[in-house]
Parts: C-alpha cells; structure tokens; sequence
C-alpha cells in the first residue's frame, strides 16, 4: 500500500474518463485547514534549509529548491549525496532535524505523509513499488479510484470491484501514453523491470498531481523506454501544468527534460540553475564525476 499511501491526491480534484483535469484546488487558498500561507505567487513546491543528521552523519545541511508549475527540475549528485533523504524529508516519510516545506505557499512540513499526499504529491520510489497479481491496466483503474476518494479500495486489490466504462477509458489512455497496451492485461510479476517502472509512473499520473517527485525513474530502462519516459513528463508539465523534481543518474536523459538543476554533494548544494552552465562547472564535474 506504500505506493499509494505515498502517492495520493489533493482534494478537490474531478476527472472525466480519459483521467483529464476538470479543476484544481489551490492549496494555499483552503484557510480553514491546516497550515499556513505564504505570499502571493508562490512556488509550487518549495523547501526551505533543510538539514537531517542520522547519528553522526550530516544527510543534508541547509538545502533548499523550489519546484514550479509545469517545471522539470532535475536534482543530481553522486550516490550518498542525500538525494532520496530529501525526497523523504519534503513527503514526511523521514521528519528533518531543521527546515521547511511549502506546497503552493502553504507549510505542510508538519503533515504526514498521506495529507501531503492527498494535496497533490505522488512519488514513486528507487526500489520497485508495484501491487502483485495486478495488470498495469488494475494499477491505473485502482489509483484513478484512489484519486476520486472512492470507497472499496481493498475490494479493488482483491479484485472484486468491476470497472466502470470511464475507468476503463482513462486506464486506457493511460496505457496508451505509457506504452504499455501490448502487456495491459499481464500481472506485474510476468514484466520486465522497465516495463514495471512504467507501471509505476502511469499510476502516479492517474493519481493526478500537483507535483511529480520521481526517484530515479531511468531504472532498468533501455533507450527507447527512456526518451518515452522523459516524452511523458515533458507531455504532462506542458499538457497539466505537473511540476517534476526529477532525481536520476542518467545525465543524458536529465539533460533532454529538464529545465534547471540543483547538485548535491555530501548533503549540500553546490550548485544550481541552467542545465548546461551547471553541467560545465569545475566543482560539479568533480563531485558527480570524480574529475575536475
């Protein structure tokens, strides 16, 4: 249940078969829940100097990013720099020593993780989150349900809830987008690594969120599975205005999707902004590289 208890869906959302955005409720503008506003024109998600020890390691010191509408942002650094602690911190799977989290100006460091959730945060995971004896084509049907706060979850994973027809066309379009019509009705276990990881990405966009959080997506890919996967977000900030923060080791693909980076090295940033200026940088070359 990790997958969709960490990935749900904001309140106030409506989908029409083919799982397309009808509304949107702005997070910020909910005064009577909790939390606090910023000021006007916020970034959709922010985090603010956040740092994390585990004993005596620093994790992260002070790191901070933003994350705007309809933006790819790509968070690199070599392994251990404190990427996936990050991404724990800001979804509230691991609670920082120090800092801040905003969605859509308002504070959510506070909240656990299924309120961030159903605010519009889906993530999925480097290890593989996938439901057992389910077909990607029961993945995007159960999550579309999830999304509209359905009732009869667990009937659903014991495979009892019968599709209606707008479930089964926006699980179709779904397949559609994520290349995976041929292998629809095939359980998880039955696929290729790759292919399971596109299962996880289109649950996540059936869960129809604000933010994209995606821990190295790449993962068991080949080529053309990657150019489709960065297609897809691409298609989904332009088409649904999706923020992505986007970790991954795959420089290539970062390079062709995203917008501005931000580099980690042993818990800190050393770097952030432009794609190409930040790839050239002496300091970051040594760090993800190992060479100045």
């Amino acid at each position: 249940m990790r997958a969709l208890y960490a990935g749900g869906v904001r309140k106030g959302a409506s989908v029409r078969a083919g799982g397309s955005i009808r509304s949107r409720t702005s997070v910020a503008g909910s005064a009577a829940e909790e939390g606090t506003s910023r000021a006007a024109e916020p970034s959709l998600l922010e985090a603010q100097r956040i740092s994390k020890r585990f004993g005596g390691l620093s994790a992260l010191a002070d790191v901070s990013l933003s994350v705007n509408a309809g933006e790819i942002v790509g968070l690199v650094g070599p392994n251990g720099a404190g990427k996936t602690t990050l991404f724990n911190c800001m979804l509230g799977v691991v609670r920082p020593d120090s800092g801040l989290v905003y969605l859509q100006g308002r504070r959510i460091d506070s909240m656990p993780v299924w309120k961030r959730s159903r605010l519009g945060i889906a993530r999925t995971f480097q290890r593989l989150e996938v439901f057992t004896g389910m077909t990607p084509r029961e993945h995007f049907i159960v999550a579309m349900r999830v999304s509209r706060r359905q009732g009869g979850l667990f009937k659903d994973l014991m495979g009892r809830g019968l599709p209606t027809a707008p479930e089964q066309a926006a699980a179709q379009e779904m397949l559609d987008l994520v290349g995976l019509v041929e292998v629809a009705d095939v359980t998880v276990e039955a696929l290729s690594l790759g292919h399971a990881r596109l299962v996880e990405l289109g649950r996540a966009l059936m869960l129809d969120p604000l933010v994209l959080m995606l821990d190295e997506p790449s993962s068991g890919l080949d080529g053309r599975e990657r150019e489709m996967v960065g297609a897809i977000l691409k298609r989904s900030g332009a088409e649904r205005n999706v923020g992505v923060l986007l970790v991954e080791h795959d420089l290539q693909m970062v390079s062709d999707v995203a917008s501005r980076l931000v580099v980690l090295d042993s818990g800190r940033v050393i770097a952030e902004g432009g794609v190409a200026e930040v790839l050239a940088l002496p300091a970051v070359r040594k760090a993800y590289l190992g060479t100045p």
